[in-house]
């Protein structure tokens, strides 16, 4: 198996976002995966999420606009009330149409189509990547929102039934997730439901955290969208 690290960071200049692809890169991707980091941690902290995918995957590591410090990242800014989180709506939306855009110019460089791209990520980067692809859902095949949320302030934005026909999902979650309770999940698989989009639901006796059994199933229904 073919060890994948990640190389310099570099920025695109249609949104602004830098990003890191994981090497070797495939001389011709036929598939292209863009992962998402959660609040606080960087682009490299998701890495791990790509250990043992195909050799033809182009792996982009992308990293949210806002600096928390010096190796420290976000997608928007939250608050964790005893009403729930309470985020910037603002700052969540500029990030939805930035990734939406550099989506567009990764598939573009690339050569890789969007029947061929999968958004996914950890904690807000799960988020980002449900609010991408439900809104969105010919920038992507797939989306994967791993121990996240679906954010309500979307909901005037989703796509139709009709678009969203051919979106595939994976959502996974920690039974025993202290920041963003089971009950987030619960909700995502009931709204995901509601609005026909095809997807998997699956929960890990974790805390807020990525496992091996959770990885691994993800990496098995990404190869599973062909």
């Amino acid at each position: 198996m073919t060890t994948l690290t990640p190389g310099a960071l570099q920025t695109d200049p249609v949104s602004g976002l830098s990003y890191r692809l994981l090497l070797p890169q495939p001389l011709a991707p036929r598939r292209c995966l863009v992962l998402l980091h959660g609040v606080g941690g960087n682009e490299t902290s998701v890495a791990g999420l790509a250990e043992g995918i195909a050799d033809d995957t182009l792996v982009v590591l992308a990293r949210g606009p806002l600096a928390l410090g010096p190796t420290q990242f976000a997608w928007f800014q939250v608050s964790f009330t005893a009403d729930g989180p309470r985020i910037v709506p603002e700052q969540a939306e500029q990030s939805r149409q930035a990734l939406i855009q550099l989506l567009a110019e990764l598939q573009r460089q690339h050569g890789v189509a969007a029947q061929q791209t999968v958004v996914a990520g950890f904690s807000q980067g799960g988020i980002m990547s449900a609010g991408v692809a439900l809104t969105s859902p010919e920038s992507v095949a797939g989306f994967g929102l791993l121990s996240g949320r679906i954010l309500p302030e979307i909901a005037a934005l989703l796509a139709s039934r009709e678009r969203l026909g051919r979106l595939q999902g994976f959502v996974a979650h920690g039974e025993h997730d202290s920041k963003l309770p089971v009950e987030w999940a619960q909700r995502a698989h009931a709204w995901l439901d509601e609005l026909g989009v095809s997807h998997a639901l699956r929960l890990y006796p974790i805390d807020h955290s990525i496992s091996a059994p959770m990885q691994a199933d993800f990496l098995r229904w990404l190869a599973a969208l062909g």
